[in-house]
């Protein structure tokens, strides 16, 4: 008699279990690891750069609290306190500009990372898929390359500071005041209101006038023959009461410094005032300092130097063989011998009219 043998049902419930136990922890508990690591990394390298930000935005006040006192003591301490806004505000969209670009930074890198651990645990072959990438990649880069440049150049000025909001800026078309800095384009409030849009890529060059410190620039023009000395003594002195009359004492920086000729005709002898002020207030200093100048000049007799336009009239030159031709005395025996018809008309009228009477 022969017997058959099964391995007992408990054995293959067992060899069954270890599988499935052996799988779970293979590739899917590995890739439930692998994107858990990957969002811890993620949540922590966004709070790093959020607290990194907020230490920028927050480290100005804790300083200026601190230098406050020292400052005090000084006229730049008054001149920092009002300049304080703007400053907090570039500070502000620098810092998070910034930070905005870090969390995407961090956020690509994280995500490359997840994706190669993933294809190493199931064997993806990425060699066809990177290649494609590759070519995909060239192709964008050729169709945004404007876009890219923009972004660049975006980061790049925010790294440097280059200018940021409340500045007065040249950027080349547009001149006037920052109200936006982006990655992509800088805004621009020009005098008359206009708002322009600047590509940042498109910035060849920045000319900032209100970055750090600024200089008031005030030049006036004096006839050659008056007492230079005494006309530079009377914009000096002008200065120091539109500084005092204006309270504008707080936004200089230093004392005024006076210059004499600067240049040099015979219509005008050129005297310069420069003057290291807070930024953005030397515009309010150059209208004071020029309407004192005009009262005190007026009132020392000083005059200012008039312009002096001198017009060349040109003639067509006589020939040689014409040297008794005179156009003017032409156009005299034209008029002469028109009178001399005028009058020989009068006098046929005359003979006319006393032929008339005798008959």
């Amino acid at each position: 008699m022969t017997t058959s043998s099964t391995p007992p049902p408990l054995d293959d419930a067992g060899e069954a279990a270890r599988g499935a136990l052996g799988w779970l922890l293979g590739a899917p508990l590995q890739t439930v690891v692998t994107i858990v690591l990957g969002v811890v990394v993620l949540a922590v390298a966004r709070w790093v750069i959020a607290r990194g930000v907020r230490s920028v935005i927050d480290g100005g006040s804790t300083v200026r609290a601190k230098t406050r006192t020292l400052l005090l003591r000084t006229r730049v301490g008054s001149a920092a306190d009002q300049s304080n806004p703007l400053a907090v505000a570039r500070r502000v969209q620098r810092a998070e500009t910034m930070g905005s670009v870090l969390r995407s930074v961090a956020a690509l890198v994280v995500g490359i990372l997840v994706l190669t651990a993933l294809a190493n645990i199931y064997g993806w072959q990425l060699g066809p898929l990177l290649a494609s990438a590759g070519v995909a990649g060239v192709a964008l880069g050729f169709g945004a390359q404007t876009l890219v440049k923009d972004f660049l150049s975006g980061l790049f000025m925010l790294i440097e500071d280059q200018y940021g909001v409340g500045d007065v800026v040249n950027l080349g078309e547009a001149t006037g005041t920052v109200e936006a800095v982006g990655l992509r384009v800088t805004q621009v409030r020009s005098l008359d209101g206009t708002l322009w849009y600047v590509r940042n890529g498109e910035i060849l060059r920045v000319g900032n006038m209100t970055q750090g410190w600024s200089r008031a620039l005030v030049e006036v023009l004096v006839p050659p023959d008056m007492d230079v000395q005494q006309a530079a003594d009377l914009l000096l002195r002008a200065t120091r009461e539109a500084l005092e009359a204006e309270d504008l004492a707080a936004d200089a920086l230093g004392d005024p410094e006076v210059t004499t000729y600067e240049s040099l005709s015979a219509e005008s002898v050129m005297i310069r005032m420069l003057l290291k002020t807070v930024p953005a207030k030397q515009w309010a200093i150059q209208r004071a300092v020029r309407g004192r100048v005009r009262e005190l000049f007026r009132s020392e007799g000083v005059d200012l130097a008039l312009p002096r336009r001198e017009v060349l009239v040109e003639r067509e030159a006589q020939r040689p063989g014409d040297a008794g031709h005179d156009p003017q005395g032409a156009d005299r025996q034209g008029a002469g011998r028109q009178g001399a018809d005028r009058q020989g008309a009068d006098r046929q009228g005359a003979d006319r009219q006393g032929a008339d009477r005798q008959g």
